[in-house]
């Protein structure tokens, strides 16, 4: 194994003055930090983390808790984060909380006890106005930065998160315009900030639009492909007039597009559909979808550079990031008559 030693012997310095050069101190020369850094390329040295660990009560680890790293909305997230980490000298450590509270109270401990620098927590909602684990960590002062939008339990805590509430209002206007008046809301779990302001943006446009908020539009769909798929379902079996959908997040509305069309109805022709969160398959399905863009890699580098204020001794400041509309296939003006409803095969061949 290189040893710093034999850096500096070979560079013709003292082991200080490698050690400095290599951390890129301003007390040593241009040419010095060159010349060290090109001698510890040649030999292979790899720097003991731990040791400087030690050295300056810093781990350089930083934790990263999310639902799972297969949710499309959290992949560019940690993407951005660990890029940013390792250009910084940083080392991360991911853990999958399933959105579940008692799984996410495990990771954060798991974190703590390698003695991380710094959390990023995508939080596991719950109803509750307070969480154990949250509480710790206001007691211990860990740089926390929220991926997402804070919640009761979690209030006191710098957030970083999408302007959900301007989104979903985006998406409303965009059917509004295009003529629509019975826009169904697709919902998400209660529980979640983010499912609420979407809602909060879509009863928003109505209202401006001098449209009532109809219960009989308003179905609890949840957040997965197979519950959109239950949620058209139910519309058609409660014979519901939307001529749109507006659905919380994208699975929901590919779902919902998808038993649609099983069931012989044609999008947009019959019914429009808008989502939220342009995933990447939303771009590529059958019927491309118009949904609302998330700014899944700017939420990762903005929730980077806040840490890096942390980590400087400054508390930095929450922050929403703005969302913006990207219109495709699945929107269009409203039928005629409405045809929430299966065709009969007369009309299916016609």
């Amino acid at each position: 194994m290189v040893r710093l030693k034999d850096i500096a012997e070979r560079a013709g310095v003292s082991v200080m003055t490698a050690s400095k050069a290599l951390r890129d101190q301003h007390d040593i020369s241009s040419a010095t930090k060159s010349r060290v850094r090109e001698i510890a390329l040649q030999l292979g040295y790899v720097p003991n983390s731990s040791a400087q660990g030690l050295r300056n009560r810093k781990t350089k680890l930083l934790g990263i808790a999310i639902s799972a790293l297969t949710s499309p909305v959290y992949s560019r997230t940690v993407l951005a984060l660990e890029g940013r980490a390792r250009e910084l000298g940083y080392d991360v450590l991911l853990a999958h909380t399933l959105d579940q509270p008692e799984s996410e109270e495990a990771c954060i401990r798991r974190f703590l006890s390698r003695r991380v620098d710094g959390l990023f927590i995508a939080p596991a909602y719950r109803l509750g106005s307070e969480a154990r684990i949250y509480k710790e960590l206001l007691a211990l002062k860990t740089p926390t930065i929220l991926l997402g939008h804070a919640a009761p339990f979690c209030q006191n805590f710098v957030s970083i998160s999408g302007d959900d509430l301007s989104g979903a209002h985006l998406a409303t206007q965009h059917l509004l315009k295009l003529g629509h008046r019975r826009i169904a809301f697709l919902g998400g779990p209660p529980a979640n900030p983010w499912a609420q302001e979407r809602f909060d943006g879509y009863r928003r446009a109505l209202r401006e639009a001098n449209l009532d908020v109809d219960d009989k539009l308003v179905f609890q769909a949840g957040r997965t492909i197979e519950d959109g798929s239950k949620a058209a379902l139910q519309m058609i079996n409660e014979s519901c007039d939307a001529t749109a959908i507006q659905c919380v997040n994208d699975p929901i509305a590919i779902g919902c597009s998808q038993e649609l069309v099983r069931q012989g109805l044609s999008v947009p022709g019959d019914v429009s559909i808008v989502g939220f969160g342009n995933i990447l398959l939303s771009e590529y399905f059958r019927v491309p979808l118009t949904t609302v863009r998330q700014p899944k890699f700017r939420l990762g580098m903005a929730a980077f550079e806040a840490m890096q204020q942390f980590l400087r001794g400054k508390r930095p400041d929450s922050k929403r990031l703005s969302t913006e509309l990207v219109v495709r296939e699945s929107s269009g003006t409203p039928p005629a008559t409405c045809r929430l409803k299966p065709k009969t095969a007369t009309e299916t061949t016609i």
